[in-house]
Order: C-alpha cells, then sequence, then structure tokens
C-alpha cells in the first residue's frame, strides 16, 4: 500500500524550466510529440511540440546513440541531451540529444495536414475535418489559447467583483425566448427543449445570490449558414441586481474587457505575437442611442436602412467603421434597441416604450454581447407577457421569483466563439469553435 501526497515532481522538465539561467550546460529529461525533424545530414534539428510551445533538440549522429531513423513525426517521446542557449531556436534554447525512448508511434504513414508549417495552408472544411490534428499546428493552436484566456478573464474578474459561479441546466420544458429556434427532443417521453440561454435561471439566481455568472454551451435552431452563426456556442452570462439602470452592466462589461486586456498582455504574450494580434483599446467605450447611430451611418455613408427595428450585419459593419473613424474605437454599445425586438423581459424605457434598456456591443463591426435591464416587478412582467399574447404556462417557477420580490436587475451574454474570432482577426466564427456545431456540421 501506498499514500498519495499531492502532485508529483517529474524529472522531465518544461520549456519555462529550461529556459531559467543556470540550465546551460545541464543534462536534462524533456518529453514531447515529434512535431517535425529537419535532417542536415550528420546533424538533425527534431523540433518537439510540447505545451508551452517548440523545444528544438539537435541530434548528431556520432553523438546522440541512437538512428534518427527510428524517430517519426507524430510520435510521443521523451529524451534526454544537454541544454544550451541558441538565440535563433524556437524560445532561445535548443536540447543537444544522447538518448530517446519512444513512448508511442503513429500508425499511419503521413499526417492528412502539414501541421508543423507555419501556416495551415488549407481548407476551413479540411481543418474541421480533421480537428484533432490540425490543432497541433501552433497557430491554430494559439486562437485557443487566447480563448482561454478570455474565459479567465471573465472568471476571474467577475470573483473580484463579488459574483458567484453558478450551473444551470441545458435540459429544460420551454425555451427562456421562445420562437421557433428551439432544439426540441424526448426526454422520457415526455417534451423537452435544449437551453437557447441561462436567462430564467441567472435572473431566478438573483434573488438568492445578488451577482452569478455562468459560461456554458447554449443551442439556437436557427437555420443559419453564415460565417457569424453557429447552432451551439459558448456564452459568457452574467447577471446582477440592485443597479441603479443598465449603464452598470455596460460599465461592469467594460471593466471585463480592460481586466481581459491586461490577461492577455502579461500571461498570454507568445500568443499574441504568434497571431500578430494588436490588443484593442479598452479604456473608454462609446454608448450610442440604436436610432441615432442608424441615421449618423445613414448620413455619412448614403446606406439606406432596410430594418428599422434591427441591425442589419452590413449595418454593424458600417458602424465599426463609423465608430473607428470618428471616436478610435474598437468597440461600441448600441444603447435603446426597439420593443419589438427584444425579449418580454426586457425593460421598457420609462421615457418611450417603444425602446427598451438594452444594448448591443459591437467589436469590429460585428455584435458580440448582448444585454440590459430586465423587468423586476411582477405585475409589470406578467402585463407584458399578456400583452405580447404569450401563455405563463411552463414559466411559473421563473415568475415566482418574482411573486416573492426581486432587486432592479440586468445582464448580459457574450459570444466566446466570436470574440475570439474577432479579436485574431478571423472572418469565420468556425475558426475560432473547437468543434463546430452548425447545419451541416455533427462531426467531429
Amino acid at each position: 500500500m501506498e499514500y498519495l501526497t499531492g502532485v508529483r515532481d517529474k524529472e522531465v522538465m518544461e520549456i519555462s524550466e529550461l529556459k531559467k539561467s543556470g540550465k546551460e550546460g545541464q543534462k536534462v529529461w524533456v518529453n514531447g510529440a515529434v512535431h517535425t525533424i529537419r535532417d542536415m545530414g550528420t546533424i538533425a534539428f527534431v523540433v518537439l511540440r510540447k505545451r508551452e510551445g517548440l523545444l528544438q533538440c539537435v541530434y548528431e549522429k556520432k553523438k546522440s546513440g541512437f538512428d534518427l531513423k527510428i524517430v517519426r513525426e507524430g510520435a510521443a517521446v521523451e529524451a534526454e541531451g544537454v541544454v544550451e542557449k541558441n538565440e535563433k531556436a524556437p524560445n532561445g534554447i535548443e536540447v543537444h540529444l544522447e538518448g530517446i525512448h519512444i513512448l508511442s508511434e503513429p500508425e499511419a504513414v503521413r499526417m492528412p495536414l502539414a501541421v508543423s508549417k507555419w501556416k495551415l495552408d488549407t481548407s476551413l472544411e479540411a481543418k474541421l475535418n480533421y480537428r484533432s490534428i490540425s490543432l497541433r499546428n501552433i497557430r491554430e493552436r494559439a486562437k485557443f489559447r487566447v480563448q482561454e484566456g478570455l474565459t479567465r478573464a471573465f472568471r476571474d474578474f467577475l470573483y473580484s467583483q463579488g459574483f458567484t459561479e453558478i450551473h444551470t441546466p441545458k435540459i429544460g420544458a420551454r425555451g427562456a425566448e421562445g420562437g421557433a429556434n428551439i432544439f426540441k427532443l424526448d426526454y422520457f417521453h415526455r417534451p423537452a427543449v435544449l437551453a437557447q440561454s441561462p436567462q430564467f435561471y441567472k435572473q431566478m439566481m438573483v434573488g438568492a445570490f445578488d451577482r452569478v455568472f455562468e459560461t456554458a454551451p447554449v443551442f439556437r435552431a436557427e437555420k443559419h449558414s453564415t460565417k457569424r452563426h453557429l447552432n451551439e456556442y459558448t456564452s459568457l452570462d452574467f447577471e446582477m441586481g440592485y443597479i441603479d439602470g443598465f449603464e452598470d452592466i455596460m460599465a461592469m462589461e467594460t471593466g471585463y474587457l480592460q481586466y481581459a486586456v491586461k490577461l492577455l498582455k502579461k500571461e498570454y504574450e507568445r500568443e499574441l505575437c504568434i497571431l500578430d494580434i494588436t490588443l484593442p483599446e479598452v479604456s473608454r467605450i462609446p454608448a450610442v442611442r440604436f436610432s441615432e447611430i442608424k441615421e449618423r451611418v445613414s448620413e455619412k455613408y448614403g446606406h439606406k436602412m432596410k430594418n428599422p427595428f434591427d441591425l442589419e450585419p452590413e449595418e454593424e459593419l458600417l458602424i465599426g467603421r463609423y465608430v473607428k473613424e470618428e471616436w478610435g474605437s474598437d468597440f461600441v454599445f448600441v444603447t435603446h434597441y426597439p420593443s419589438k425586438k427584444r425579449p418580454f423581459y426586457a425593460m421598457d424605457d420609462p421615457e418611450d416604450s417603444r425602446y427598451t434598456l438594452s444594448f448591443d456591443l459591437l467589436f469590429g463591426g460585428m455584435e458580440v454581447t448582448t444585454g440590459g435591464q430586465r423587468i423586476h416587478d411582477y405585475r409589470m412582467l406578467t402585463e407584458k407577457i399578456a400583452a405580447r399574447g404569450m401563455s405563463k404556462e411552463g414559466m411559473e417557477p421563473y415568475l415566482d421569483a418574482f411573486k416573492h420580490g426581486m432587486p432592479p436587475h440586468g445582464g448580459l451574454g457574450i459570444g466566446l466563439e466570436r470574440l475570439t474570432m474577432k479579436l485574431a482577426g478571423e472572418d469565420n466564427v468556425r475558426e475560432t469553435t473547437l468543434f463546430p456545431r452548425d447545419l451541416s456540421r455533427l462531426e467531429p
């Protein structure tokens, strides 16, 4: 019998440990996947792919103690050698090999994609079909490290602001927003749906915790086949009580973005460099009314408004261009959306009930966030449900929270994949989705 007392120390070293001063000239053990082999004849470079990046190992026929032919691209290996500085090598170091142990090797003769190239020069379809392989490419992998940073920042920042993390069910009796974009399923011979959002649950939990957040998948049965839509995506949601107005929600998101930019600068510099990302300026984000920005864009660019109640993708692009040219910002809060285009729980503007105390955040001409103040008064909420010809059936647990008192509150949902897409400068949201689900894709 033995006792486990915690994480075990390993002899094998990571890149950050190898880079520490005093390691030069020392014998070390390293492991990783063989990313590429560059055979120069008497010497060869065996590049290992590790979680912290690439590690260059030098093979010398007369010194390395093994035959290079036993090493194949894609193999998992453990090697020993001596650390040396080399400014031309990835991360400024290399390991001169003295021995190698093959942990596992691929069955396939060759890789389906040239993952060792700096840029994976293939179609998006090929990248998605071989997703587990394409993400072995350093640039492809870096996108999801940046995405991790955005999620980590969301959690860390909201914890610092007194939020409680919650986990809500993704199978329910009805959707939070109604409409036709609901995935229906059979739940033990009862009708059920996949959650469009955690909206009802996070509002209910404001009555318990005041401030809550969740990072989780949401499902939309929208029959779109565009570069910006997915049928399953990750939503960064929060809801907060005792607000003075929906401006508090926008201010909290601005705080999150500022925190995220600082975290990415500090902890993800390598990935930002790999992807050539210039982080946006977020010290101040303009907020402008829906009707006003439509008029400004129409006047400046001669654009005819097609939909008076919503923003078309073309209009979002023009707004992004306008905001950059006029105010020098990559972001803009578009506020006071028409009530017709907002869910029943959105608080109407008391000064003009045609509009709501809600907003979208646009980043580079694309909506990445929707949020606003919610109705917290039970009578007002039920009256609006009735005015829209909706039934309260199935909403009783949600309405109970309001029947027994709720504070003024509001919240938002951020599309993680879209936010990553705009930050990384991609033009298709599938590029920044690990395993996309859309009209035509259910695998891998």
